[in-house]
């Protein structure tokens, strides 16, 4: 018969959610690594405590930050999100096609999508509507609320959050936190709901896969990462030899590929001005930049997908799905919460639920096209044992080898009065109060195993 494998429906593995999100974690304690240099001392969880730096909170949720939700069905709103996707991927094609042949009067204009679009298209009215003027209105709802009780029925809809931050010390660099999960993975889903994450000059915060006693050999994956004022969201892939990723299916995304221009000759010296996607996963490939990667950046949601722009949309919810079985990694962020597809909140909100019957799988072939596709395992051209037992890491760094060697190019301002990186930090400056994430929870899932041939 065929073999067992995991290629069954998602189960979930961990909620990590309130008081309990710390169990999941080790704080490490200490310096930075030697690679990332970063101007922090992380710090140990009783450190952390008495500093205040990490901390879980409930709040009311105010009424600015509850999501319209329509019913199922409903021609105002469109949840063929695959569709809208490949519309998206038409306009650019077409776009692209207008700019090379230099047709400036015949451009495309790539349209955003937003919260409220509305997209019926040929949808059907509900039973016993004559017009869209007879619709309900549609819900006010929390995204993802605390659970009710007998004693909050009648109450304001709350949500828990946890917030890790940073404080100054008086050598210079900042106390910080770097927690490092409990748990070692060879594939799952993985996703973050957040309400706020570090940003400004100087931040280097990110939500990640490593193996870091056996790096670069098992991989790292970096599914959130910002750095300075960057404003759009990235997924890197970090391997060994033999990881490239010029087999992407088309019409699989909606991102494209960072690039690497200007790469010093490592003999002369010289840039290499050739234009090259980031799309081999070597950490030491010659034409790109040192431990660049292959990186996938989202273009649907470009410039309000990461950092101070996600924050004032209320956050996101970013998802990785790894799946060897499957043959992939792919990648999609959600901002603001509105435009996070029914199946993926329903699953978010029914996690912690102690019956199995009650849960809502995630299914990521309803949540439309990823922004990042990266094709592994057999039949490709990146084996999938390039990465395997890694564990999660989040944490915020500042400066160091990619925040502040980008210091002087991306906070030019700061840069009239801080020569370096680590004197702005030092000097404790405002905008540094802008550095916390606020996290909502963190859901792991798993395929469950059944016998299936590939």
């Amino acid at each position: 018969g065929p073999p067992l494998q995991p290629s069954g429906e998602y189960r979930i593995l961990e909620a990590q959610v309130g008081n309990d999100f710390w169990k999941y974690y080790d704080f490490y304690a200490g310096k930075d690594s030697a690679g990332s240099n970063g101007y922090i001392n992380y710090v140990s969880r009783e450190d952390a405590d008495t500093l205040g730096i990490a901390e879980v909170v409930t709040e009311e949720v105010p009424k600015e930050r509850m999501i319209q939700v329509y019913e199922e069905g409903d021609p105002r709103v469109n949840e063929d999100l695959l569709a809208e996707d490949l519309a998206f991927l038409d306009q650019l094609n077409r776009k692209k096609a207008d700019e090379e042949q230099d047709k400036e009067d015949s451009e495309v204009e790539v349209k955003e999508s937003s919260e409220d679009k509305v997209t019926g298209g040929s949808r059907q009215l509900l039973p016993g509507m004559a017009s869209i003027d007879d619709l309900p209105p549609p819900k006010l709802e929390p995204f993802n609320p605390n659970p009710a009780t007998p004693d909050t029925a009648n109450t304001s809809p709350t949500e828990t959050f946890v917030i890790m931050s940073s404080s100054p010390t008086e050598s210079g660099p900042r106390n910080s936190l770097r927690l490092e999960g409990r748990r070692r993975f060879n594939r799952g889903l993985f996703i973050i709901d957040l309400r706020h994450m570090p940003a400004g000059c100087g931040t280097w915060p990110a939500f990640w896969l490593t193996d870091e006693a056996n790096w670069p050999v098992n991989g790292e994956i970096d599914i959130v990462e910002g750095v300075n004022y960057q404003d759009t969201a990235k997924t890197a892939l970090h391997s060994t030899k033999e990881c490239i990723m010029d087999d992407v299916p088309e019409g699989s995304k909606t991102g494209s590929w960072d690039t690497s221009v200007g790469i010093p000759n490592k003999k002369t010296g010289i840039p290499d001005m050739t234009f090259r996607y980031a799309q081999n996963c070597f950490v030491y490939d010659p034409h790109q930049w040192l431990n660049q990667g292959c990186v996938a950046t989202d273009l649907k949601s470009e410039g309000r997908s990461l950092g101070m722009p996600l924050n004032a949309n209320g956050g996101g919810v970013y998802a990785l799905e790894w799946d060897p079985v499957n043959h992939h990694v792919r990648t999609w962020v959600f901002s603001p919460h509105g435009r996070v597809p029914r199946n993926l909140r329903e699953a978010l909100r029914t996690a912690t639920e102690e019956e199995e019957g009650k849960r809502v799988a995630p299914d990521t072939n309803q949540w439309g096209l990823p922004y990042g596709h990266f094709p592994i395992g057999e039949g490709t051209n990146c084996p999938s044992g390039h990465f395997r037992n890694m564990r999660l890491v989040i944490n915020l760094a500042f400066c160091g080898s990619v925040s502040g060697n980008r210091y002087f190019m991306d906070c030019p301002e700061q840069f009239q009065k801080y020569k370096t990186c680590n004197e702005y930090v030092a000097s404790e400056p405002e905008e540094l109060k802008e550095a916390y994430w606020k996290i909502r929870g963190v859901y792991i899932y798993e395929r469950a195993w059944e016998r299936r041939w590939t």
